[in-house]
């Protein structure tokens, strides 16, 4: 669906919980549309048999969505072990079925592995590009393609219950992880295979579950004759930015960046800091180094009136 020619100029973010067996895009679009937003995009994609904490950043919002999508984020997984699959979840085809035969000892020791900063290698089911091509397009062909594995941080990897062969399991994890793979490595270190059965985000960066809005809630409030009530659901450009230092900008400094020149600052380097004028408004983020700031991403404040 695409917003209508008359689309509005629409700006902040919106903490949706993406329902099963929809793409992120898809659902991104169904919101846009909804909003009749200019610009929308959101921060991280889940997979179709992923639910759960999807931000979506509108209009001048999305100039700040990678400081989203570097973020940690935390998952509730549940993992079926005995078969192991060709994408590591429910979708992909079996590929190897082995007895379950280890305790939780077994269990714990395994997950002990794979806390910390460990090496992965990312699942050839993913967007990651190899030679210009995303690697899922490789894996679809039955092609295998040389991956390096990165460097990720397991900041928790925890049990919460065992059935059977199935556990369910909480995960809070540095960017860049992939849960489809901590699991098939779970599941190899024990001998017996697992993938994920299902898989739901409950934390990115600053925001949590408990901040969630179903798509079905904002339906009712699809109205041109009153956007207020869609557009009070939104949370301010700079929300995901909370562990940021600020800095507060006099207005000559202020039209300095605007105009693309830096600033002579008697501060320490540092790499991002959040930037508002003297009415206390986001205007963007800005780097310093060498006493001299700079702006990295700056907020069109023409579009905010528009």
């Amino acid at each position: 669906m695409r917003a209508r020619k008359n689309a509005r100029q629409v700006h902040g973010i919106l903490l949706l919980d993406k329902p099963l067996e929809v793409s992120s895009n898809g659902i991104l679009q169904r919101v846009r549309w909804l909003y009749q937003a200019a610009k929308a995009g959101h921060t991280g994609a889940l997979d179709p048999m992923a639910s759960g904490l999807l931000p979506i950043c509108f209009g001048e919002a999305t100039k700040f969505s990678q400081f989203l999508l570097d973020t940690d984020k935390t998952y509730q997984v549940t993992a079926l072990f005995g078969v192991r699959t060709s994408t590591s979840d429910a979708e992909g085809e079996v590929i190897s079925e082995k007895p379950v035969q280890f305790t939780d000892s077994d269990l714990e020791q395994a997950m002990q592995a794979l806390r910390g900063d460990i090496l992965q290698v990312p699942t050839m089911f993913s967007a990651l590009k190899y030679q210009g091509q995303p690697l899922y397009k490789y894996a679809r062909q039955g092609i295998e393609v040389p991956r390096a594995a990165r460097p990720i941080s397991i900041f928790r990897f925890e049990l919460v219950q065992r059935t059977g062969d199935r556990a369910d399991f909480i995960v809070h994890c540095s960017k860049g992880t992939y849960i489809r793979t901590l699991i098939d490595d779970l599941g190899e270190a024990l001998g017996c295979g697992a993938h994920v059965a299902a898989l739901h985000r409950i934390q990115v960066g600053p925001f949590t579950a408990a901040q969630m809005l179903a798509p079905s809630a904002l339906e009712p409030l699809n109205t041109a004759a009153d956007w207020a009530a869609l557009d009070n659901l939104l949370l301010p450009m700079d929300a995901g930015l909370v562990a940021m230092p600020a800095l507060t900008l006099d207005a000559q400094q202020e039209h300095a960046l605007m105009h693309g020149q830096t600033c002579q600052l008697s501060h320490a380097d540092i790499d991002s800091i959040k930037l508002y004028n003297q009415a206390a408004q986001f205007i963007g983020i800005g780097t310093i180094e060498n006493e001299e700031l700079r702006s990295r991403r700056l907020v069109n404040l023409s579009l905010l009136s528009a």
